[in-house]
């Protein structure tokens, strides 16, 4: 009887946690503890408010870790399984540190209690397992990105380090000039003109660099991020066609139950309705 009371309490306690009322609530306090933690960064705010703007963030990490408690309780081990799990239990954790000088570097990291808001949003989760299935094929591509920008970084100090030392005096001044030149800012008049007026022929260099990285490098990895997650959106709709699936089914075998029940005393006297 112990047991079967201890099996109770865990599904109820897994209801609860599951239920999607207790998930929009959990939205709306994380949603109400990104606005307090932005008001701590007003000075002026705070010497008004400060002290129930402090209250009201205790009170929601209050929350979050009964939270995770209530989770852990219904899950107890499965609930490291659950990746998503454990992100909320790092992110709660790190709040927890003391104000002290040593640990102010992990306070100021309380802002990303914000982002369990795609922990609690299934679309959201989608969206960053999409993103995670794609770092595989994006670390090919990054190796390849990284093979072109050394061998950029090398000519182009060869080339224009003497006479220009600010921009591509070395390996990693050249590199950040050339990261520079990948992102289309001010790459044109701010460093390619520049050098061309000392090398004419420069443009020779920076135009193929430029069709190499930001045009096919950039839209691959692009490519790559779409790719995986219209398939973990594809995945997401065959969870969901599946899980309908079952839930007629199993209404169909309740009635096809509730039936047999009818019908079976009919049989007895035999007759038949």
């Amino acid at each position: 009887m112990q047991g079967r009371g201890t099996m109770g309490f865990s599904r109820r306690l897994v209801a609860l946690v599951e239920a999607p009322i207790f998930g929009q609530a959990i939205m709306g306090v994380i949603l109400f503890n990104a606005m307090l933690l932005g008001m701590e960064t007003s000075d002026g705010l705070m010497a008004r408010i400060g002290p129930a703007v402090r209250f009201l963030d205790t009170l929601c990490l209050a929350i979050f870790v009964a939270e995770l408690a209530l989770k852990m309780a219904a899950y107890r081990l499965r609930f490291f399984v659950n990746p998503w799990n454990l992100f909320d239990f790092v992110i709660v954790g790190i709040a927890l540190f003391p104000a002290a000088q040593a640990f102010s570097a992990l306070r100021a990291l309380r802002i990303l209690r914000v982002l369990r808001v795609v922990s609690v949003t299934p679309r959201l989760r989608r969206v960053v397992e999409g993103f995670v299935t794609a770092i595989p094929g994006m670390g090919s591509v990054f190796l390849l990105l990284g093979i072109i920008f050394y061998i950029g970084s090398v000519i182009s100090t060869t080339l224009y380090g003497d006479t220009f030392p600010d921009w591509f005096g070395n390996l990693g001044r050249s590199a950040y000039s050339l990261f520079q030149i990948m992102t289309l800012e001010s790459w044109s008049m701010g460093i390619v003109r520049p050098v061309m007026e000392v090398h004419p022929h420069a443009w020779a260099f920076f135009v193929p660099f430029i069709m190499a990285t930001t045009f096919v490098m950039v839209n691959l990895l692009v490519g790559l991020i779409v790719n995986s997650m219209q398939e973990a959106h594809h995945e997401g709709e065959a969870e969901r066609t599946d899980a309908y699936r079952d839930e007629v089914l199993a209404r169909l075998e309740a009635i096809e139950r509730r039936l047999d029940r009818v019908a079976q005393p009919d049989r007895r006297t035999g007759t038949e309705k």
